[in-house]
């Protein structure tokens, strides 16, 4: 069901707004004029991100909160209520990223990266749920990314996060429906690697750079998806060709494009430069935070990067339903 009312008149809360995709869809939706409740660690970021909003026709109400802290985000939803009078849809966008090789990444962040990424949403859609159904309906969306439905090396704790959030996710619908409660649609985002400060902010224990591994979509294309799925919800939308065609490859030979993705990605992720290691913005806000990229000044290196691995991609999945179709062929004969 789609929200009960326009954007222009809607309400929305959203999680992880100071940069990024979160900034994006705040701004996405203030152009439409809605009404945006903007959450993150950092209450400066957020305040420039804010601005901004109102700059493009929409209300904004800042509210700092730590999404690990289930009481803090209960009052992020009572304050958004008390500001607009209801919450008419709320987007799980906050995250937080740590590399490196599983027995190499401390356990305190690999907790705290689930603490973020994973019981921010369980925290985020508790928080919703009741809001939602008194406004009569309404929309979730949490932001899961590709790697809900495929792996990348060094990314281990990231993969998990974001495997559990598709799930919970299906599993929270699945009760909806069966409890009556279908005024409430629970969709989830998978977006392909964005151009955003993630790789910068993640803790790193590399030694090496970290770059995003092309092709690498603007977070503006997030923001749309997200757009049309409050007017229109999904059960899961894409965002960036890359991710449907990675889902494809998975879903048809798991074991092969699990091979080629690991060798892929952990030759494309790191730059030339050497880097210390360091705990980014895993358990510290970045306080400059407002920035919707991650990589402007490669932006068209990237976009070239995009075009080629898209074109061999594409060859790639060619190949691998047609070697699949022709096995089944002998099989069968």
């Amino acid at each position: 069901m789609p929200l009960t009312r326009s954007l222009a008149e809607a309400t929305v809360v959203l999680t992880g707004a100071s940069s990024g995709i979160g900034a994006a869809t705040a701004y996405a939706l203030a152009g439409r004029g809605a009404a945006v409740v903007l959450a993150a660690r950092s209450e400066d970021a957020l305040r420039r991100v804010a601005a901004h909003c109102r700059e493009l026709g929409g209300r904004a109400l800042v509210v700092p909160t730590d999404v690990t802290d289930a009481d803090a985000v209960e009052r992020l939803a009572a304050r958004a209520v008390a500001e607009f009078g209801r919450i008419d849809a709320w987007i799980n966008n906050a995250a937080v990223g740590t590399v490196g090789l599983f027995d190499e990444i401390p356990v305190a962040e690999f907790r705290r990266v689930v603490d973020v990424n994973l019981l921010g949403t369980v925290h985020g859609t508790r928080a919703a749920l009741p809001h939602l159904a008194a406004a009569g309906g309404g929309v979730l969306v949490n932001n899961a990314s590709v790697l809900a439905e495929v792996a990348m090396p060094y990314q281990s704790a990231y993969n998990a996060t974001k495997h559990a959030i598709r799930g919970l996710t299906d599993t929270v619908r699945q009760e909806l429906r069966v409890t009556g409660r279908g005024h409430i649609s629970l969709c989830t985002v998978l977006p392909a690697t964005i151009d955003t400060p993630f790789f910068r902010h993640a803790a790193n224990h590399t030694g090496r750079e970290l770059t995003p591994p092309p092709p690498v979509y603007p977070p503006e294309l997030v923001a749309e998806t997200v757009v049309r799925l409050l007017r229109r919800p999904r059960r899961e939308a894409y965002a960036g060709g890359a991710a449907r065609l990675m889902g494809l490859q998975w879903r048809l030979a798991p074991a092969l494009a699990e091979r080629a993705l690991g060798w892929y990605t952990a030759r494309t992720q790191f730059g030339p430069g050497v880097r210390q290691d360091a705990d980014g913005n895993v358990f510290t806000p970045d306080a400059t935070g407002a920035r919707t990229d991650g990589w402007s000044g490669r932006r068209g290196q990237l976009l070239r990067l995009t075009a080629a691995f898209g074109l061999a991609a594409a060859g790639t999945a060619v190949g691998t339903v047609a070697a699949i179709s022709r096995r089944s062929r002998t099989e069968r004969s």
